[in-house]
């Protein structure tokens, strides 16, 4: 029997196409890997269709698997499917000629985009040319799902060309056996080859063995319907793709074909991890997948940076299986994938909120920072994020929690701002001077205790058309002064006079001194005008030891009914010393009180000095 060997010689064009497939494609090599599994996959589930079609097929016999053999000795490595196979027409338009679509199309394509040329050659599916990367001979040996299909092999180094020839003895699907360059010989170690394929190719829906041991072992459940996915199947999965121990929080399982393909199961972990790492951040732990491929385990921009604490798994058929990491955040598939999972899983949370406010209630104390960064930094999200936000206020118990919808059931009529109070704890503001004006006149005020949460309300500044307002600001009109019981106030002109003499004692340091409407039990309180810095932000700006010199605006308010204000607008002519020592600590200790104080040793001992003369008197 004559051997018939077709010679191709490769077009110059095509060679070229070939060296932007090898050098520029994909970052790593290893990559040859899952890209030659998936389209052994690929060639399984085509014939898994045509099962139920034809009743004439090659090697009926054969299961439907993915074969693996390492030769390590020789330097080479081997791929088998019992798929659809090849005829020698097929070998040609797809091997033959890469991204049988055109070469000229693709090069027109190449010549008009703006995109990189890894995000482009996804769209023509040269996945197989990868193994050039790794080999300098590849042999893909087939026979057709055809009974009267040939036993073929294909043969090329990737420069020259390629020959097609007889090979008797082939079972039916495609082999493909690569001969490593020397410089790739690690991919004919067993170990090797075995971490690729648990990490790429884990969820294959078919059998895949390496050197006889079966691989893939875990099940894909994110396919699967919810209602077939037990709280022990799910739990053991977020084990496995977590790395984890503890129990999930929350599982959000979901799909989707419109406006994208998208199967996610992401879970929500029992612990905010974050906090063990002082001040390192989490790297991104949901996977891309591509129809149980992986396309990067640790992808950076398929969810916003404040999603970190999600485990998981995403997967798309729209995505170009060889999409690289480098396109990946410019691709608009990714954006869109980005888009609609993070709306999914938002309103998944709010409903969690409203069916078990107990449970979601741990899951805020534990990851109540990553929503607050989401507010700070994704504005396309700022206003659902907001609906998740919870905080004790002046009309709840310590310790309980309330929302921004609820608080807006409790305004009164005609408020049409809500206010709020950052502060180091509950004790510390309502010990302040800012807080007493809103409870005589019965208005919420809500309280929040992280150094973030200035920054980020001040991001946030209005929630369902009501402003979000610091109760301490110095421009607030709340109407007219609540009586204290403390006898008549100072008249207009008494007022007037200790304002000024205020103003001439303090100095600079103050840049205006007026009565108070808000105080009700304090004598005076510092304010910041609008504008300005906030106490919280100056300290947190301090502590980056950014800003620490600026100069502080401070507007001091009194409270012309307070015995204490009385008592120095007499005494600022009757012991003039005594008064300016007092006008001083009653503007240190406000500072205090609002925060903006940089050093109490002046005031303690100044408080001697006001004791000593007190004694004296």
């Amino acid at each position: 029997m004559t051997t018939t060997t077709d010679q191709h010689p490769f077009q110059a064009e095509v060679r070229q196409l070939l060296h932007i497939v090898i050098n520029s494609l994909y970052t790593d090599k290893e990559i040859f890997v899952r890209e030659l599994v998936s389209n052994a996959s690929d060639a399984l589930e085509k014939l898994r269709h045509l099962q139920h079609t034809e009743k004439e097929i090659f090697d009926a016999q054969l299961g439907l698997e993915i074969h693996i053999t390492t030769d390590d000795t020789a330097g080479t490595i081997t791929i088998s499917d019992f798929g659809i196979g090849m005829t020698r027409e097929e070998l040609i338009e797809n091997l033959g000629t890469i991204a049988h679509s055109g070469s000229r199309k693709f090069f027109r394509a190449l010549e008009e985009s703006q995109q990189k040329e890894s995000a482009l050659i996804g769209q023509f599916g040269v996945g197989f040319y990868s193994v050039f990367m790794v080999a300098d001979e590849v042999k893909v040996y087939s026979h057709s799902w055809r009974d009267d299909g040939e036993h073929l092999v294909w043969t090329s180094d990737g420069q020259s060309g390629y020959t097609i020839e007889e090979a008797p003895g082939q079972r039916r699907g495609c082999k493909i056996v690569a001969k490593l360059r020397e410089d790739c010989k690690e991919f004919a170690g067993a170990n090797r080859i075995k971490d690729i394929l648990k990490k790429y190719s884990n969820f294959i829906p078919f059998p895949v063995h390496l050197n006889g041991d079966h691989i893939n072992t875990v099940e894909a459940l994110w396919l699967k319907p919810k209602a077939e996915i037990t709280e022990e199947k799910a739990g053991e999965f977020y084990k496995f793709v977590a790395k984890a121990w503890d129990a999930p929080t929350y599982q959000f399982h979901f799909s989707s074909e419109v406006p994208i393909d998208i199967k996610a199961l992401l879970f929500v972990p029992g612990s905010n991890k974050e906090k063990f790492l002082g001040v390192g951040q989490l790297d991104p732990s949901v996977a891309l997948y591509c129809k149980k491929v992986l396309i990067d385990p640790h992808p950076k921009g398929l969810l916003p940076e404040w999603l970190r604490f999600l485990s998981g798994v995403i997967d798309s058929a729209d995505l170009p299986l060889n999409i690289s990491r480098e396109s990946m955040q410019d691709s608009q598939l990714v954006q869109k994938l980005n888009r609609v999972v993070t709306k999914r899983f938002l309103k998944f949370l709010d409903k969690e909120a409203k069916s078990d406010a107990d449970k979601y209630l741990r899951f805020f104390k534990e990851f109540s920072r990553f929503l607050k960064e989401g507010i700070c930094t994704d504005h396309d999200h700022r206003e659902d994020l907001a609906k998740l936000l919870r905080f004790e206020s002046s009309l709840t118990n310590p310790g309980e929690l309330t929302s921004l919808d609820d608080y807006l059931t409790r305004m009164k009529d005609g408020q049409k701002e809500i206010y709020y109070l950052v502060g180091s704890s509950r004790k510390s503001i309502e010990a302040g001077p800012y807080l007493e004006a809103f409870k005589a006149r019965g208005l919420e005020v809500i309280f929040l205790f992280e150094s973030i949460d200035d920054y980020m309300l001040g991001n946030l500044s209005e929630y369902e058309e009501k402003k979000l307002v610091p109760a301490n600001r110095a421009d607030l009109d709340l109407g007219e002064a609540v009586d204290a019981g403390e006898g008549t106030a100072l008249t207009d002109e008494e007022v007037g006079d200790v304002c000024s003499f205020l103003k001439e004692a303090l100095g600079e340091r103050v840049e205006t001194v007026s009565a108070s409407s808000r105080l009700v039990q304090s004598p005076a309180a510092a304010l910041t005008p609008e504008h300005a810095m906030s106490p919280q932000m100056r300290r947190m700006f301090q502590a980056m030891n950014q800003g620490a010199e600026e100069k502080v605006e401070v507007k001091l308010e009194i409270n012309p009914r307070h015995d204490l204000i009385k008592r120095l607008s007499a005494a600022r002519q009757a012991n003039p010393e005594l008064a300016k020592l007092v006008a001083t600590q009653l503007f240190e200790s406000s500072l205090l009180a609002a925060g903006l104080l940089d050093s109490e040793m002046p005031l303690v001992n100044r408080g001697y000095e006001i004791m000593a003369a007190a004694l004296r008197e």
